[in-house]
């Protein structure tokens, strides 16, 4: 599939891209970063233009975003749990809900680009637990971009050579990951130090 794609891509071009960013919001299983690379080599050769190709993988990302977060919201808890039924998705589901409780909007922005596996789950757990609409579009949107532009970007400099390109971005990305996991942990550390002080201060006080 992923060569007929890309092999597409100079053809439709702006639509194939938009529509492959759209349905990789949905879970869907569109090799949308290859594409957006390759968007980005013919970017560079000047047979797209690069705005354009940013754009429009921008505005599929977005409205397939906004279409998970309208299905969650519609089908509610209900509509989770039949999506949770199937093995290979439940585990990713249940990933999902455990980090938006825990980080909210920084969920969102996190799961459309570092955690990008996590992102159409996120989508649709947002709208099911009626997370704020605007804040959800907010981080979804600065994700988004996040994603696009590096995806993108990155294929044009390695403008015909996209094994170049993906292999430095998940090394990039993977450094991230493993900076993100650190600083999270430090955060959790601190948090239950000041909770356990707490606790401990709230026992000397009644002591007294």
């Amino acid at each position: 599939m992923t060569e007929w794609l890309l092999a597409l891509v100079p053809t439709y071009g702006l639509w194939l891209i938009a529509a492959t960013t759209f349905a990789s919001c949905l879970a869907l299983p569109i090799p949308s970063s290859v594409i957006m690379l390759a968007a980005g080599g013919f970017a560079a050769a000047g047979d797209l233009v690069l705005w354009q190709v940013l754009s429009a993988a921008l505005i599929g990302a977005v409205v397939g975003d906004q279409v998970g977060y309208g299905a969650g919201h519609v089908g509610g808890a209900p509509f989770l749990d039949r999506l949770a039924k199937a093995p290979s998705r439940a585990k990713v589901i249940n990933r999902a809900r455990n980090t938006m409780e825990a980080k909210g909007g920084v969920a969102v922005f996190l799961s459309r680009w570092l955690f990008s596996p996590l992102g159409p789950y996120v989508n649709v757990i947002s709208g099911a637990m009626r997370h704020n609409w605007l804040r959800f579009t907010l981080w979804g949107i600065l994700g988004e971009v996040v994603w696009c532009v590096l995806y993108v970007v990155m294929g044009r400099a390695f403008a015909g050579n996209m094994n170049a390109a993906s292999d430095l971005l998940g090394s990039i990305l993977g450094f991230v990951a493993t900076g993100t996991a650190v600083l999270l942990l430090g955060w959790w550390l601190v948090q239950l130090a000041r909770k356990e002080r707490g606790q401990k201060n709230a026992l000397s006080e009644a002591g007294e």
